[in-house]
């Protein structure tokens, strides 16, 4: 592992030189690329230059341990020692977690969209408390949430949602999202107090960027349209919502929510752009052989993933049995516990998959 650490903090150091570089600062594409190689491996060397700074001192203990005639300085050696003996064993399973491989577009941000399923109006609120949970949990990490497209509910919440969140490490905590999340609860429109049972399906895609995938302009249909409210009454008179089409694949994105035509156009592209890459990584996957259907990631879109149930304050993941009973907190935002869990149980899977190959 130590040899495997070394040549990872080379090459940290050879990345790092190649960035000050001119012509590397002048080429956007390369430049990027490699500010993003440099921040994930600083990852990795920061946490192996600790566990240097520990292995160091774990030497130097065990020397006065060995050599040094005073009682109480050995004494007080062996305490180092119990201390940085546990802080060796953290490091190395970090180190080995962070060593593990990743998925290439953990670092990437994401178009994350949201849909109410069946359950009528009860279905549409809850897609906005979905939206709404999702945007207080982007704040509490720091991130940013776009509005990209929305179509409301009649009687509150959204039929559909399209958001754009960006920050650090997005889709690595956000991509175990998708599928469908069921609500148990009694609706606000019912007068008869039963529970009843709504779903709203998410999509989370990582965003990505020009080089990333390129699309032909003439295989893109654009249509110019007035954008639209809450029952359909005109917010401007001016053509600025904008609809693309993807010709070849059929795909389809639009967005209303900016004046300017440009600005939906430009915000459009972005989510017609992710879409193609998603469907064409699918694509190859399938062809490569590498699709897994695991507990946590790699299966249909349409499965089950959570239950949220109001009358037992009870939030339940079905892919990794994991249960809490905070669902208020959890509708606050904090579903920390949830990422945590799912990205556990994905690196265990990686692990495991190292361990049979």
């Amino acid at each position: 592992m130590l040899d495997k650490l070394e040549a990872i903090n080379q090459r940290y150091e050879n990345v790092n030189e190649e960035l000050m570089q001119p012509d590397v600062m002048s080429d956007l594409k390369r430049y990027k690329s490699l500010n993003k190689e440099y921040k994930e491996l600083g990852k990795i060397v920061a946490q192996y230059r600790n566990y240097q700074g520990v292995l160091s001192n774990i030497e130097n203990a065990r020397e006065v341990i060995a050599t040094e005639k005073d009682q109480d300085f050995r004494e007080m050696a062996k305490a180092e020692l119990d201390e940085l003996q546990p802080e060796q064993e953290r490091l190395e399973e970090l180190i080995k977690d962070l060593l593990l491989p990743k998925d290439p577009n953990d670092s990437k941000d994401v178009i994350m969209e949201i849909r109410a399923g069946a359950g009528g109006d009860e279905a549409a609120i809850f897609a906005g408390d979905l939206q709404r949970m999702y945007m207080r949990f982007a704040e509490k990490q720091g991130w940013k949430m776009e509005l990209i497209d929305a179509m409301d509910g009649t009687a509150g919440g959204y039929k559909e949602i399209i958001v754009a969140v960006r920050g650090e490490d997005v889709y690595g905590k956000l991509k175990f999202e998708s599928g469908v999340h069921r609500v148990q609860r009694v609706p606000a429109t019912e007068t008869q107090g039963r529970i009843h049972t709504s779903v709203a399906s998410i999509v989370v895609i990582p965003e990505v960027e020009e080089f990333d995938v390129e699309l032909n302009m003439g295989d893109i249909r654009k249509d110019y349209f007035c954008s639209s409210g809450p029952g359909g009454q005109s917010v401007n008179t001016t053509y600025s919502a904008v609809r693309l089409t993807h010709l070849p694949s059929g795909l389809v994105a639009q967005c209303q929510d900016q004046k300017s035509q440009l600005k939906n156009f430009d915000k459009a592209l972005a989510v017609l752009r992710s879409r193609v890459y998603d469907m064409e990584l699918a694509k190859k996957n399938e062809a490569d052989g590498i699709v897994r259907k695991s507990m946590i990631g790699g299966g249909d879109r349409s499965d089950k993933i959570r239950t949220y149930n109001y009358p037992q304050g009870r939030v339940t993941d079905h892919r990794i049995g994991y249960t809490v009973y905070n669902l208020a907190s959890v509708m606050e935002g904090n579903v920390d516990d949830f990422v945590e869990q799912l990205r556990i149980a994905e690196s265990a899977e990686r692990l495991q998959e190292g361990v049979t190959k």
